[in-house]
């Protein structure tokens, strides 16, 4: 009797709740029911609705939301504010499994609906098509069967979303009676068939997408009646060409996609009234002919992708397209110079796979500090294969030759175990990405090629182009990946001829094993081989059965014939785009080996073609110092022996007397730019624009052509983007003349120690990458060259700057070869003091170590602003160095700092140019670093020592003897010019042509001696 009144007095309570919810609540109880019933079909098990303040509290299958879910129900509420009703519902990102709900015909003032990023199967229910609706986005789920019939009675819909479904079959004619249609998405599913023409109908279509499906027949004419389209999106539709040639009429036009259409060939469509284009993509479309001059004055276009195409002629040389920030034009017959128009400060541009002309090291899209862009891979048509491969590069030979190769793709370096061996799989994960990428491994031979921006990801971030995973069940190697939006890219030079085997290490790191909608992504592209089509529409998560599974894929005998191997991963427009977010698609691989299907891997010297390299270019110098000795005696048959014996050699001009006088006005002293120990030099211009600085031997100075002699033979053998450019020669008569390349702004010694009107502003980053660059140079002479040179007379006047402030090592008068299998040379001592090592200074004791110590001084005049030489703070201090080793051991870094950087800089950053330079000028040669380690010290990539390694006390005592000998040679000489004639090794070349006190540089010199 007691249960039965307390059942009876629960059920009472529960009605009283209940009627209080309903009398509290502004949404009437139909709706609020109908909202239950809704969720539930949908999947969701947690469910709370406000119905007071039309707010949802709890939705989904999980207690806590998945991450960038997104809830919401608006309600509109009537006059007086007591009744609200549902009118929008947006309940998106909770992976719900259920069907589309029937139910949402009992909420009859509702509008709009968004249920995108679910796992909602089924198809769409014909309840909906009585209501009057007018958004449905149903964007990324699972439904399927074909869109139906019915949908077209939703004459009210503006928009419509179905992408990233699996609807198939062909389009219903009907929807084309939703003429208030402004958005209709229906890319990434499998419908077939023509696009309805009662689509034409649709005349107030602002957006369309249709990427991605399988539509049959052409690309219709009638897209011309969308005059108010704003954006149109047809990438690998299915749909053939030609593209419809007169499209004028889409005026309005922002965004125009269309990719991977075939074909026969066509005209590039006309555009010329769509001005207000800001993305114009015409990709894989089979357009030939030249691209219209209009395209490059759309002054709204940001982006241009006409890559993979047959088009023909020239980038103009004015863009008057002042927005462009992307620019792809790889895999057409493009030709001519590049153009500095092209080259925006921000830029992305992409020109690989074309016919331009190569581009050299010396032109200017070769140049390091640019802030863009670009990627010139295989861009030239020079018939040699290497030099056609890889631009900025000045006649490069292989000097080895590899079988194989290993590589982590966006990884890092890491060893894996394969057939009992641990095998070195090289990383460029730290390379950053870029929509136009070009990379070189140099010291492995191995670089790759990455073109294409994201679409719509608004993310302009690097990290974007690798993709990394931890995961603890499979290989490391298969946890990073790197990707692109369009191509990648791997290629191996100096690859020995044969056949090899290539294997693909694969894993899909972005889509998710799960029932949720990350599983629900498609990445579809090919695999092309040697340029040939190896693998169609390649699926790593069908070929592995799921994703985050490992696959390995092999190919054979692939023929290696030219010492160049080539992979590439394509991206056809297939496959879905914004799974799990925006961006996720296009290639991906993590790791790539090449392995010799006849002998094991190595590494072998280019013995044969090597040995004929080097006997060719000692040959060359060797021929050059000759002709000099022979001007040098008067021998009158000197020009006719150089062009017998060296008409084979295209790496230096052979310059006449007329063309020099005409270049430099016959020598007018107005274009007289410095006067070296040897003679004059002037600056010019050669009748294609080239300017030029002419260096003319006097026979008045022996000593100065001693030296003279020596630099024809250096520096015609070096060619390095931090190394002055020999031009070429003139030998005419008794003349012999140098021909450079012209330096516009003069030396560094002037840009920092010149007059306050010759002065150049060098900001820290500036400064810096000067730095760095002055360092490759000499890695380059010390290690990288084949003829291993020291410099003897690293000096800022002998480090020249161009346009870009760009470092140029010159002056080569001095130099020596470094004999590799001595410790060290002894030698009359030659240099700057000031500069010279101590070991060098005192002793004559000279090796690679010297020019080590040389760029630690001038280091320290970059960092300070100060000449080393005329800087004395007070008497205690002999030099600049000799103050900053005092500054080190009080900590006091930053009082070396200019005074005209100190607002700029950060503290640890002086630190460590500071530092590397103390380790540069350690007073013992054999704690010195090598000019590489110095590079990688300053690039970031090598630590500096916290401690410098500390000389014997002796060596220590000896570090600052000459400099002191100097000083003091130089109070007893005051009165007199004696120290010009003086004898002793050390000190007979201060007054020297290559001393700092030379020579006076005139304003508008554009080199110095």
């Amino acid at each position: 009797m007691v249960n039965r009144k307390l059942f009876v007095f629960w059920i009472i309570a529960v009605g009283c709740f209940s009627l209080l919810r309903y009398s509290e609540s502004k949404v009437p109880e139909e709706e609020v029911d109908a909202l239950e019933e809704i969720t539930t079909a949908m999947g969701s098990t947690y469910w709370k609705f406000i119905g007071d303040s039309c707010e949802i509290e709890m939705v989904g299958v999980t207690l806590v939301p998945p991450k960038n879910s997104e809830h919401e129900i608006s309600c509109e509420c009537e006059a007086d504010g007591t009744v609200c009703h549902v009118v929008r519902i947006a309940i998106k990102g909770y992976n719900l499994p259920g069907i589309l709900p029937p139910q949402l015909v009992k909420l009859p003032y509702l509008r709009e609906i968004d249920f995108a990023y679910n796992y909602l199967n089924g198809t769409i229910p014909i309840e909906w098509a009585s209501m009057k609706l007018t958004s449905i986005s149903l964007l990324v789920n699972r439904l399927s069967g074909e869109i139906p019939k019915y949908l077209g009675n939703i004459t009210t819909l503006t928009y419509l979303s179905l992408e990233a479904n699996q609807f198939s079959g062909p389009v219903p004619p009907e929807l084309g009676n939703l003429v208030n249609l402004t958005t209709l998405m229906l890319s990434s599913n499998q419908l077939t068939g023509n696009l309805p023409v009662t689509f034409s109908l649709l005349k107030n279509l602002t957006d369309l997408r249709i990427n991605d499906n399988n539509f049959n027949g052409t690309i219709p004419g009638f897209i011309q009646n969308w005059e108010q389209l704003s954006r149109l999106e047809m990438h690998a539709s299915g749909l053939k060409g030609p593209i419809p040639v007169n499209l004028s009429p889409l005026r309005n036009l922002l965004v125009l996609r269309i990719s991977d259409i075939n074909g026969p060939s066509q005209d590039f469509p006309v555009l010329r009234d769509m001005k207000g284009l800001v993305t114009l993509v015409l990709r894989s479309c089979n357009i030939s002919g030249e691209i219209p001059d209009y395209v490059w004055a759309m002054k709204n276009l940001e982006m241009l992708d006409l890559s993979f195409n047959k088009l023909v002629g020239k980038i103009p040389t004015r863009i008057s397209a002042d927005h462009l920030r992307f620019v792809f034009l790889s895999g057409n017959m493009l030709s001519g110079d590049v153009p500095d128009s092209v080259l925006k400060q921000g830029s992305s541009i992409d020109l690989s796979y074309n016919n331009f002309e190569w581009q050299g090291p010396e032109k200017p899209v070769c140049q390091e500090n640019m802030n863009l862009n670009l990627n010139l891979f295989r861009s030239s048509s020079s018939r040699n294969n290497l030099r056609g491969a890889l631009p900025c590069k000045k006649d490069f030979t292989c000097p080895q030759y590899s079988n194989c190769l290993h590589v982590n793709c966006g990884g890092k370096g890491t060893r894996i175990k394969e057939h009992k061996t641990n095998i070195l799989y090289e990383g460029d994960g730290d390379v950053e990405g870029g929509a136009a990428k070009y990379y070189i491994k140099e010291d492995s031979y191995w670089g790759f090629s990455s073109t294409g921006d994201f679409m719509d990801d608004n993310d302009f971030q690097n990290t974007r182009y690798t993709v990394s995973k931890p995961l603890s069940n499979i290989s490391e190697l298969y946890t990073t990946a790197r990707r692109a939006p369009i191509s990648l890219t791997y290629f191996h030079y100096c690859l020995e001829n044969g056949n090899y085997t290539i294997t693909f290490n694969f894993a899909e790191l972005q889509f998710t094993p799960d029932e949720a909608y990350n599983s629900l992504g498609r990445r579809i592209f090919d695999i092309y081989v040697q340029e040939k089509l190896v693998w169609k529409d390649f699926n790593i998560e069908s070929e592995a059965k799921g994703s985050l599974k490992p696959l390995v894929k092999q190919i054979s005998n692939v023929s290696v014939t030219t010492n160049f191997l080539e992979i590439r991963f394509f991206w056809d427009g297939k496959g879905t785009t914004r799974i799990p977010q925006r961006s996720a698609y296009g290639p991906l691989v993590s790791a790539i080996s090449v392995i010799s299907d006849s002998k094991p891997c190595s590494k072998r010297k280019n013995n044969g073609s090597s040995y004929a390299i080097v006997v060719g270019v000692l040959g060359s110098c060797l021929v050059l110092f000759t002709l000099g000795i022979l001007w040098w005696k008067g021998h009158l048959l000197v020009k006719y022996w150089w062009k017998e014996d060296t008409k084979e050699d295209s790496s230096l001009g052979n310059f006449t007397l007329k063309q020099i006088k005409v270049a430099t006005d016959d020598f007018d002293p107005a274009n007289k730019i410095g006067e070296g120990g040897f003679g004059p030099v002037f600056k010019g211009q050669l009748s294609d624009g080239t300017r030029i600085a002419v260096k003319q031997l006097s026979s008045k100075s022996r000593q100065g052509n001693c030296e003279f002699l020596n630099e024809i033979g250096m520096i015609s053998c070096l060619q390095h983007p931090n190394l002055v450019k020999l031009h070429g020669f003139c030998v005419e008569g008794d003349q012999l003349l140098l021909v450079y390349e012209y330096m516009e702004n003069n030396s560094l010694a002037r840009a920092l120690f010149g007059s306050e009107n010759n002065q150049l502003e060098l900001d820290w980053p500036t400064r810096l990458r000067i730095c760095i660059g002055i360092a490759k140079g000499l890695a380059f002479l010390h290690e990288e060259s084949r003829l291993k040179i020291v410099h003897r007379d690293i000096k800022a006047t002998n480090v020249l700057l161009d346009s870009d402030l760009n470092p140029k090592i010159s002056d080569f008068g001095l130099a020596r070869l470094d004999e590799e299998e001595k410790t060290h040379i002894t030698t009359r001592v030659a240099g700057t003091i000031g500069y010279m090592a101590p070991e060098y200074a005192l002793w004559g004791h000279l090796t690679h170590k010297a020019d080590v110590y040389s760029f630690g001084v001038l280091t320290m005049e970059l960092v300070s602003g100060k000449n080393t030489n005329n800087f004395m703070p007070s008497e205690k201090f002999v030099c600049l160095l000799d103050w900053a080793c005092h500054l080190q051991q009080s900590g006091n870094f930053i009082a070396l700092l200019d005074e005209r950087l100190r607002s700029e800089v950060k503290k640890e950053e002086v630190q460590l140019m500071v530092k590397v330079a103390l380790f540069c000028t350690n007073a013992s040669a054999s704690l010195r670093p090598t000019m590489s380690e110095v590079v990688n010290m300053l690039e970031g990539r090598m630590r500096v020592p916290d401690s410098i390694p500390e000389p014997s006390s002796f060596t220590e005592a000896l570090r600052f003897k000459a400099m002191r000998d100097l000083q003091q040679q130089k109070e007893d000489h005051s009165s007199s010019r004696s120290q010009t004639q003086n004898s002793t090794s050390v000190h007979s070349f201060y007054s020297s042509s290559t001393s700092n006190n030379s020579n006076e540089i005139k304003p508008d010199s554009g080199f110095c001696q």
